[in-house]
């Protein structure tokens, strides 16, 4: 009993100098370097994907707590490819990256921290900001913006330029934009961004379609086979709230079977890729004041085992949006198509190609309805593109997409419940059928 309660006494006197010591540095410490933050975050043993999925039972349609297994939108960059203007960039390759890893919320007891200290986690240390997660892309790393357009109703297709800018990436069936005897073609691809390529295709669905996919939100969306939900709604944030990234939206995912015309579309667009591929589909809600903060798609490490990395990201504008009223998608590293200081003129334009542009602004892709817009989130071989990085801006009115991710092999679907790509294969083909494209 003696030993006991001197060693009792030692501890006590410890934890108290080890209390003090805490305090001292927290006063003293100025900003630590992100790799000592990213190191001690590693040590500890936090993993963001260590969270129990809920399933929750409503009379007509089941709601799920989200997990990151169902990552709305990846945000680790493992083995990014860095295109350089000159040379790439030598860098030893990491095992995984300080975006893998949890970011801890500050402590509650912040007494000792002024207004204008650093928000410090548990372990004493500053919490990185979103600059340190996504630090400005440095300047030798190329990016090359789509050329100045002349024709004011959009760049024309140019099927060499298209298939220049997609060689390194997973591809576009150039053959979906052939027009017909009359001159027209069912689609219309723009070209927003040369390197990486970005690109619009318009009246990719029709305001039937629309209205047939955002209905899908509705508590009633029975499937008339089998009396099931054609989605499942997740109601908390995509990510972690220990995540970096904020998604405040409301996410349905679908029933492969349910949406055979976004699959059948999807296939006839990206070289007839298989459905096997493809994540599950899903349709979301940015209600007044909900956003995506910044984001890549690719998929987290720890996840490239169900269907490798996402190589495509094909999103559907289900409604329009004016300007003034925000919900556009941002690319924060490539810039806007430029326009020339003549303002358009196209004799001027010509005679001025390469002069200096009279504004530059980030890529920002507005909301219309049945547009669709399509990216590549890593190369073909896998291998993530850190100029990728994107958000949905705040939205001020209800904006609402269909969106579908294509993985580099076969991907196992988790939502709903026994979801599977085989029960949409005859279903795609008559819609397949029936849209003309074979």
């Amino acid at each position: 009993n003696i030993k006991r309660t001197q060693t009792m006494a030692m501890n006590h006197q410890v934890q108290e100098r080890a209390t003090t010591s805490l305090k001292r540095n927290q006063q003293h410490m100025s900003i630590i370097p992100l790799r000592v933050v990213s190191l001690l975050v590693c040590l500890s043993g936090t993993d963001v994907n260590a969270f129990p999925t809920t399933y929750h039972h409503s009379q007509r349609q089941p709601i799920i707590t989200s997990t990151s297994r169902f990552a709305g939108g990846g945000f680790g960059v493992s083995k990014s490819k860095v295109p350089s203007n000159k040379r790439a960039i030598k860098t030893k390759k990491p095992k995984s990256s300080l975006l893998d890893l949890t970011v801890d919320q500050p402590s509650s007891n912040s007494s000792s921290q002024t207004s204008s200290s650093p928000k410090l986690d548990r372990f004493g240390l500053p919490i990185p900001t979103e600059e340190d997660i996504f630090p400005p892309l440095d300047e030798e790393i190329s990016r090359t913006p789509a050329d100045y357009n002349d024709d004011a109703t959009g760049n024309k297709f140019n099927r060499e330029e298209v298939a220049d800018a997609t060689k390194d990436h997973l591809g576009v069936n150039l053959d979906a934009f052939n027009e017909d005897e009359n001159g027209e073609s069912k689609w219309t691809i723009k070209m927003l961004h040369k390197d990486p390529p970005v690109f619009t295709i318009d009246n990719f669905f029709t305001e039937e379609e629309c209205q047939s996919y955002m209905s899908m939100a509705e508590p009633n969306n029975i499937n008339d086979n089998n009396e099931q939900p054609t989605a499942v709604q997740i109601t908390s944030p995509t990510f972690s709230s220990l995540s970096i990234s904020r998604r405040t939206s409301t996410t349905w995912f679908c029933r492969y079977s349910g949406v055979p015309t976004l699959l059948a579309k999807a296939q006839h667009l990206l070289n007839n890729v298989e459905l096997s591929q493809m994540e599950e589909p899903q349709i979301v809600r940015y209600r007044t004041g909900e956003e995506f903060s910044w984001h890549y798609d690719e998929i987290p490490s720890t996840q490239l085992v169900n269907g490798g990395q996402r190589l495509a990201t094909l999103l559907v504008y289900l409604n329009d949006l004016e300007e003034d009223r925000g919900g556009g998608t941002v690319f924060r590293d490539l810039a806007s198509p430029p326009i020339p200081r003549d303002g358009g003129d196209e004799k001027k334009s010509k005679r001025n190609r390469g002069a200096k542009t009279s504004s530059v602004s980030p890529l920002t892709v507005r909301p219309k309805t049945g547009t669709a817009l399509l990216f590549f989130p890593s190369y073909k071989d896998g291998t993530p593109d850190i100029r990728t990085l994107h958000k949905g801006e705040v939205a001020l009115d209800t904006k609402m997409i269909a969106q579908l991710w294509i993985h580099e092999r076969e991907y196992r679907a988790g939502v709903p419940k026994g979801n599977l790509q085989a029960d949409a294969m005859e279903g795609v083909r008559l819609e397949a059928e029936r849209l003309g494209f074979f």
